[in-house]
């Protein structure tokens, strides 16, 4: 991987919605809340949602060699800019050690790809983290495959990830603080459907940090939200010089 290309690669610096992270428009900033117009009118499961960077240019680049082309070395630095993601969410709450729990992969995904790229990049940041935390992989399980999120509505998203997870540890969640992470977020639907059972499950508060963020009116079918289980042959990566 280059250093350079790397180096060149920044944090977002966008206002953002103070729950989901989405970038927020002129209009919706004059309204003073920090809301985007999605967690205004229903706001997600997680408390909040932090991402390092953009879906775009290098960030995709990376998080495509990892997916399609099983660049596992790219989990390194991947996983550094989840936890400034990490960091940035922990910030606000000193006190919190909680679990870092991916967001699983169909058995059937995870048998073609090899491993799950969530869990890759989740190791990786809890090394870099200055906090020790525990990754919990076999936390949450991904109880049945679900279709592209890509071009469905609002409605239609919510109905293809209902009841798609289950806990398979409910006593080693029950009573913690839980740090859902993942590559990228695009409309969060996943992420706050993993946040909904976990808090069944007994979580008292749940987070959400990616690596990643395609920010509304991005192309969805470019951003390929890893975490609706999109079909990889209907996906052409984009190479990056990194």
């Amino acid at each position: 991987m280059c250093e350079d290309c790397l180096a060149e690669i920044v944090p977002a610096r966008v206002p953002q919605c103070v729950i989901c992270g989405d970038r927020l428009a002129s209009a919706q900033l004059l309204r003073g809340d920090g809301l985007c117009a999605n967690c205004r009118d229903c706001a997600p499961e997680f408390d909040r949602a932090a991402s390092f960077g953009e879906y775009r240019e290098g960030v995709r680049g990376l998080i495509q060699l990892l997916k399609y082309e099983s660049v596992t070395p790219v989990a390194g630095p991947l996983g550094g800019m989840l936890a400034q993601a990490i960091t940035e969410l922990l910030a606000g709450c000193a006190d919190a050690t909680p679990l870092l729990v991916p967001v699983p992969l169909h058995k059937s995904r995870r048998r073609s790809r090899g491993f799950n790229q969530s869990e890759l990049i989740a190791r990786a940041a809890a090394q870099r983290l200055s906090q020790r935390l525990e990754v919990a992989c076999g936390a949450l399980v991904r109880r049945r495959d679900t279709v592209s999120q890509v071009g469905l509505t609002r409605e239609e998203r919510i109905a293809n990830v209902r009841d798609a997870f289950r806990v398979a540890d409910v006593a080693g969640v029950r009573g913690r603080d839980v740090m859902l992470v993942d590559d990228v977020m695009t409309t969060g639907t996943t992420l706050s459907e993993c946040a909904r059972i976990l808090k069944q499950a007994g979580v008292r508060r749940v987070w959400a940090a990616t690596v990643a963020r395609a920010y509304d009116g991005a192309d969805l079918r470019l951003a390929g939200d890893s975490t609706s289980e999109e079909k990889e042959a209907a996906e052409v990566p984009v190479s990056a010089s990194v």
